[in-house]
């Protein structure tokens, strides 16, 4: 068995990832580009990182069974592996404890003024002429925007804090469970003291919040993107920022990843920014329930059985 994994991955994480895999496998860990094409053809297993599993990679992968993803599949051309008798499944749920940990991370490192506040101790400053505007969150209404594993955890976590939790989804059977109140994205934009996100990226929700998106929303409102830079339209996120339409911003994905360096949101105050790095409760690269899901699937594809978490049916 051989699996290709492919993505930007430093040599420690290397060790750990290939580490983790039973020692029987024969597991290949690349960087996208020529590398990658040398070992394509004769994989059973493709765990795409970095890469757009499209028509004219999956013509060279003449052995490939599986294409594995974390929650994210956006890369991933399913009509195409369906064709091809290749199955598609991704880790749904797996990382919905790390994200939704992260989530309240951002929400009481702005609130609470954490960056700020550690950056004065360091700085040492004369701490009375500290000045700053905090809040608590209790009575804060958040609006969640996708209300699967993830987003039913940012729910519970905020009724703990003694928030009122709204929340939207796209698809009507969905259940709240007594965990929100369940509203029109509309009415959810528009009386939210906080906004997160938490739906897929697909040609349905891709810049879904946009300047109108933004107008909608209070002056005083806190946005929250974990899911992914494209569901956003970025231009517009840092016009509303600049020009006060938006109080501030918690973002842990973007429209090109990595962030480049030039971004004016590397230089936005009311911006608080991480590296991707929500669904990664182990280490920049490693989320050891994430590769567990991952064996367990290669396993089943092995033995003739569908995956679990299938984005596709053969």
């Amino acid at each position: 068995m051989k699996i290709l994994i492919v993505g930007h991955f430093s040599e420690s994480a290397q060790l750990k990832i290939t580490g983790h895999f039973p020692q029987e496998w024969n597991v290949v860990v690349v960087p996208p580009g020529e590398e990658m094409l040398q070992h394509i053809a004769d994989c059973q297993v493709l765990i795409p990182e970095h890469i757009k599993v499209d028509r004219h990679l999956l013509a060279d992968a003449k052995q490939l069974k599986l294409v594995q993803t974390g929650a994210g599949y956006d890369n991933v051309d399913i009509t195409a592996c369906t064709e091809l008798g290749i199955w598609v499944a991704n880790a749904a749920g797996v990382n919905a404890q790390a994200v939704a940990e992260h989530v309240m991370a951002l929400i009481l490192s702005y609130y609470k003024n954490i960056p700020f506040l550690d950056r004065f101790m360091k700085n040492k400053l004369d701490e009375h002429q500290l000045e700053y505007t905090g809040s608590e969150l209790q009575g804060k209404t958040i609006g969640i925007i996708g209300l699967g594993a993830i987003g039913r955890k940012v729910a519970a976590f905020c009724r703990a804090f003694d928030m009122k939790v709204l929340a939207h989804a796209r698809r009507t059977v969905v259940q709240a469970d007594g965990l929100a109140t369940m509203t029109d994205l509309d009415t959810l934009l528009r009386t939210s003291d906080i906004i997160s996100v938490h739906v897929p990226l697909n040609e349905q929700t891709r810049h879904l919040i946009n300047k109108a998106a933004f107008e909608k929303m209070k002056d005083s409102a806190l946005f929250i993107n974990t899911a992914r830079g494209g569901i956003v339209n970025q231009s517009d996120l840092i016009e509303a920022l600049k020009n006060g339409e938006l109080a501030g911003a918690c973002l842990d994905v973007y429209e090109s990843e990595p962030l480049p360096l030039d971004s004016e949101l590397r230089d936005l105050s009311n911006v608080i920014l991480t590296p991707h790095t929500a669904g990664m409760p182990d280490a920049r690269k490693f989320h050891r329930k994430r590769y567990d899901f991952f064996i367990d699937n290669i396993r089943r594809v092995a033995n003739g059985d569908a995956p679990e978490s299938k984005l596709n049916q053969l």
